[in-house]
């Protein structure tokens, strides 16, 4: 079972920038970062498989970039331009198949979350 820890949460004024983390027990072909704020569907964010693909949601490609760091075992969600919109809580995800996308059938386990709030 790969569990997934995720940090780096905070609040952050409107224009600003975050990066959150999200520890891993090992890396699968897919991973990704999903948000989801109350009420609301969970919205698939960001994705990168193994083989060094990324994809983004059309809400945050161009502001935000998801990167693996292997040595570290750690998954980050680089996020730039922050905007209002952009408070969730922010959802690690791993999947094993061998497709990878912004899908959250592609997934099979989540972390717990981490609160991103952006408010002047």
């Amino acid at each position: 079972q790969v569990n997934l820890v995720e940090s780096g949460g905070g609040s952050v004024q409107p224009g600003g920038s975050l990066r959150i983390s999200c520890a891993v027990s090992e890396f699968t072909y897919c991973m990704g970062w999903f948000r989801q704020t109350p009420g609301d569907e969970r919205e698939g964010i960001a994705a990168s498989s193994a083989g060094g693909s990324t994809y983004y949601s059309t809400s945050v490609a161009g502001r935000f970039s998801i990167s693996r760091d292997n040595a570290n075992k750690t998954l980050y969600l680089q996020m730039n331009n922050l905007k209002p919109e952009d408070t969730a809580m922010y959802y690690c995800a791993a999947g094993r198949s061998n497709r990878c996308s912004t899908s959250d059938r592609r997934f099979d386990v989540w972390g717990q979350g981490t609160q991103v709030t952006v408010s002047s």
